[in-house]
């Protein structure tokens, strides 16, 4: 690829296949590896999603359950730019972060059914699951509570001076919560290696932006605090991976807290409840049909690097494989013991 290709200039000499598909000026570009693998993992959470929806419907996944499909392609992008020892931390809508984060597919499943073998022993559910060794800490229930846990991450790297940055999500609801201002003061005062990213799926739990927020360009939430921020295409794993490099930089260097606000869109309801009937069927198709994050991938790999349709549709076996897998052992393994519930609790003596 020459320079001009490179920095995205039209070229006269394209064949009408490329020059659909030629990137607009100044967009970032992967090579076949980083397509091939940013395509693989989006679409492990996709199918993942598809077969939880799919449990939970069966009645084998009970509580709340939040879907990621459509979000897939917002924290593949920031683990393709993180490194490790980098900290993730979430709402509830966290399915995605922990297959992104690398914890294994049959441990998550297992969770979301109350297992044994699931990453809470099948005490935590959908909601709440954390592996120390992959360095995700949750998944939480309460709206925008991870934010000043995040913060907290932060804290603690930057005393330890350990290098690490946290990398703290949050959806546009939640970003309408007191404590993100407190956390955002406290990050930008003390410089705390944090970046806070907004996925902004335009619906909350219901209620669009424009009725919830005065102010909807999230990237300009910490302006009053100092804090850099910039609005990123979500849907676009490429536009992704660049901001979030130029963000987790900024953090890391010791430049303090820094904001991405994804504009992304879920497919389904807020939850498994939720028929979302407060936007069109025409929306979700329109948005589906043309700006869909795996669908993006899969016509650059076929008709800009060449991959065989063949290859991409044995990836998409393989990935079926791994999640069937995952079913399977989550309906099989056994539920927890009942004396499980004295286990993970603190007891203060009142000597």
């Amino acid at each position: 690829m020459d320079a001009a290709t490179e920095a995205g200039q039209t070229r006269s000499d394209l064949t009408p296949s490329e020059a659909a598909h030629a990137p607009a000026p100044n967009t970032p570009q992967f090579t076949r590896d980083e397509d091939l693998h940013a395509y693989h993992e989006m679409l492990l959470i996709r199918r993942f999603e598809e077969k939880a929806g799919q449990l939970y419907g069966m009645g084998l996944i009970g509580g709340f359950c939040h879907l990621y499909i459509g979000q897939e392609a917002v924290v593949i992008g920031m683990q393709m730019a993180s490194i490790e020892g980098d900290q993730v931390i979430t709402g509830y809508r966290d399915h995605g972060h922990m297959l992104a984060c690398g914890m294994d597919s049959k441990g998550v499943m297992a969770e979301l059914t109350g297992r044994r073998g699931g990453y809470s022993r099948g005490k935590g559910g959908s909601m709440h699951m954390f592996s120390r060794e992959k360095q995700f800490f949750g998944g939480h229930g309460i709206v925008g509570a991870q934010v000043s846990l995040g913060t907290g991450l932060a804290f603690s790297n930057a005393y330890k001076k350990n290098g690490q940055v946290s990398l703290t999500y949050m959806g546009d609801g939640a970003a309408n919560q007191g404590q993100v201002y407190e956390s955002f003061n406290m990050a930008q005062l003390w410089k705390l290696p944090v970046v806070y990213v907004i996925e902004n799926n335009r619906y909350a739990m219901g209620t669009s932006v424009a009725r919830a927020s005065a102010q909807t360009d999230f990237s300009k939430r910490g302006i009053s605090f100092g804090i850099p921020g910039e609005q990123v295409d979500g849907m676009d794993v490429r536009t992704v991976r660049e901001a979030a490099a130029r963000a987790i930089q900024h953090a890391r260097s010791g430049e303090g807290p820094y904001i991405l606000e994804m504009q992304t869109y879920r497919y389904r309801g807020h939850s498994m409840s939720d028929p979302a009937k407060y936007r069109t069927k025409d929306e979700v198709s329109k948005m589906r049909d043309e700006h869909d994050p795996i669908e993006m991938v899969r016509k650059r790999l076929v008709d800009m690097h060449g991959v065989p349709e063949a290859e991409l549709k044995a990836t998409d076996a393989k990935v079926r494989e791994t999640v069937n897998d995952a079913a399977e052992f989550a309906t099989h393994d056994p539920e927890p013991d009942p004396a499980e519930l004295w286990t993970d609790i603190l007891l203060e003596s009142r000597a």
